[in-house]
């Protein structure tokens, strides 16, 4: 198993649930945390501690950010206008890898990141190779064309794990996508429970 998988499932462990919804991930056959100690029963968790895995949860769902991105991201979130719970995540869904893994490009998260900085990937014809690109209302986003017959972009197409969200049109013969317009939290398809409201907390206390 590759490091990039190994840290992947044991996010998931750790959270004990399926982060991203996978039927891979072993969490669906061992319901406890990694590590000699992840049999311990578990003890009460501080508001500290909720806001703490919220942050983590949030965070680990987007793949290999680090803190200082994703602590830039939420002091952006907060300078702008109106709720930054919402503001915080119309950014982390604007991310190029975030509608990159949307569109089903790619199988995960960690894929669309690597995916992007290999150079796959064009935003209105030109290449683009930072996952962290901020992509814009009436944006496309293509794969290019040396690389569409890739198995990895051809078992995404035609996965049905998941549902391509209605903020993003996809054209999968086409393999381009138009981001339609940023989300608000209710629009997007967490297979578990995310509380960007206690992100906030954290970073706010």
């Amino acid at each position: 198993m590759s490091k990039r998988q190994s840290a992947k499932y044991k996010i998931d462990r750790r959270m004990g649930e399926n982060i991203w919804g996978r039927p891979k991930s072993p969490i669906n056959q061992r319901a406890y945390g990694p590590g000699q100690h992840g049999q311990r029963r578990k003890s009460k968790v501080s508001d500290f501690g909720l806001q703490l895995r919220a942050k983590q949860k949030l965070k680990g769902y987007y793949g290999n950010l680090t803190e200082k991105q994703f602590s830039r991201t939420y002091t952006e979130a907060a300078r702008r206008k109106g709720n930054t719970s919402e503001n915080l995540i119309g950014l982390l869904e604007s991310r190029l890898d975030a509608v990159v893994y949307r569109a089903k490009f790619v199988p995960t998260v960690f894929a669309a990141r690597q995916f992007v900085n290999h150079g796959h990937v064009l935003v209105n014809g030109k290449r683009v190779n930072i996952a962290s690109y901020r992509v814009k209302v009436g944006d496309v986003i293509s794969v290019r064309e040396r690389s569409r017959n890739m198995a990895l972009v051809l078992e995404a197409l035609q996965s049905g794990e998941r549902d391509t969200p209605d903020y993003v049109e996809v054209d999968p013969k086409g393999m381009t996508a138009k981001f339609v317009r940023v989300p608000e939290f209710s629009e997007v398809p967490y297979p578990v429970k995310m509380e960007p409201n206690l992100v906030i907390e954290f970073y706010a206390s």
